[in-house]
């Protein structure tokens, strides 16, 4: 990482840092400002990734697909789902200048999540994001693919990780 200027690894930092705190505050709309009007999500397992299998737990192609999950999340999910507290931890591992302003980001994470009225914490999933990310006026990502390391979860996903 030492050919990336200083500024473009804060950029890369601070976007992802946006990321986990929308979520961690369930804040849809917060997290939908971090994507790109080109931007995609996947939450994928490492083994459907290695494998080359396009099967993901969410695949959100397009930007308004990202729309319709944070309507999802706010309007459609917010009566009829059992509602957990998450905590993201990331560590950034590499970046790489793809050129054109695009940078290649990985970091690991792993997220932590509490059930309402349940007071015990437990691992949702680890795993890492592979991140195409845009810096112009400010940085936003083409592309967060989160792959997790397994492909059995300890609950049903609601909310993007």
């Amino acid at each position: 990482m030492s050919e990336i200027e200083p500024n473009v690894i804060f950029s890369i930092e601070n976007l992802n840092r946006d990321y986990i705190c929308a979520l961690d505050k369930l804040d849809m709309n917060k997290w939908l400002a971090c994507f790109n009007k080109q931007g995609t999500y996947t939450l994928i397992s490492n083994e459907n990734e290695t494998n080359g299998f396009p099967i993901a737990f969410m695949l959100d192609d397009k930007y308004e697909r990202l729309q319709d999950r944070v309507t999802q999340v706010t309007v459609i999910q917010e009566d009829s789902t059992e509602h957990y507290q998450t905590r993201h931890m990331t560590q950034l591992t590499s970046i790489e200048n793809l050129g054109n302003n695009r940078y290649q980001a990985n970091f690991n994470f792993s997220v932590f999540y509490t059930q309402n009225l349940v007071e015990t914490t437990e691992i949702l999933c680890v795993g890492r994001y592979e991140d195409i990310v845009l810096i112009e006026n400010g940085a936003s990502f083409l592309q967060r693919k989160a792959v997790i390391d397994t492909n059995v979860l300890p609950r049903y996903m609601a909310y993007p990780v």
